[in-house]
């Protein structure tokens, strides 16, 4: 009986960690040095979901900050015909926003690996 229950917890581990850190399906991913050669296309949208305070510290000029917890009020200003691409700090809040952004029908998502920590 024990062996079950461990079973059953090591099952429900892998599982949350496994829909943890796989991409979501259609839901393209780019390193900062494709970002830069994105950031000359003026048919795609640029999201930072960093907090306000972190988007003044340092900031991508093309992009617009509107931070993770107010993306799904703000996201109506946004075009679901034009690419989004999100960044965030370290790429963990914008594949949470990409995953907003998919649940609410935008087809054509990019997430940033390595968000600004990795842009220097």
């Amino acid at each position: 009986m024990d062996i079950l229950v461990n079973l059953l917890i090591i099952g429900a581990v892998a599982f949350f960690l496994y829909k943890r850190f796989v991409p979501t399906k259609g839901i393209r991913t780019i390193s900062t040095a494709e970002l830069k050669m994105e950031l000359k296309n003026k048919d795609k949208q640029f999201i930072d979901v960093r907090t306000p305070n972190e988007f003044k510290g340092n900031h991508i000029k093309e992009f617009k900050n509107i931070p993770l917890h107010v993306l799904q009020n703000k996201a109506n200003g946004l075009s679901k015909d034009k690419e989004v691409i999100v960044i965030c700090q370290s790429g963990m809040r914008s594949s949470n926003a990409t995953k907003v952004l998919k649940k609410m029908g935008f087809e054509n998502i990019t997430n940033v690996k390595g968000g600004m920590g990795a842009w220097r």
